[in-house]
């Protein structure tokens, strides 16, 4: 699995109603994009703890390359 870093900083928004509270994250556009997320889809928070929240999702789409890297070959020895 390849791992890469991206942070961006996001405030989290509220909006009061007369009966209820909503709390929204917004993604920024670079990070949807970078996660290759569609519109509509399903996806999970998990309280990791008070700093930590964990987004997952259930259908990952496939990378669009191969980023495996292989070993470099050791070099032969050569014998006398």
């Amino acid at each position: 699995m390849t791992r890469f870093t991206m942070s961006h900083p996001t405030k989290v928004q509220l909006i009061e109603r007369q009966t209820s509270h909503q709390w929204y994250i917004n993604f920024p556009a670079a990070i949807a994009q970078a996660m290759d997320f569609s519109k509509g889809e399903q996806v999970q928070w998990t309280i990791a703890d008070k700093g930590h929240l964990i987004l997952s999702r259930e259908a990952v789409p496939p990378d669009p390359i191969d980023l495996k890297k292989t070993p470099p070959s050791s070099p032969k020895s050569k014998r006398s």
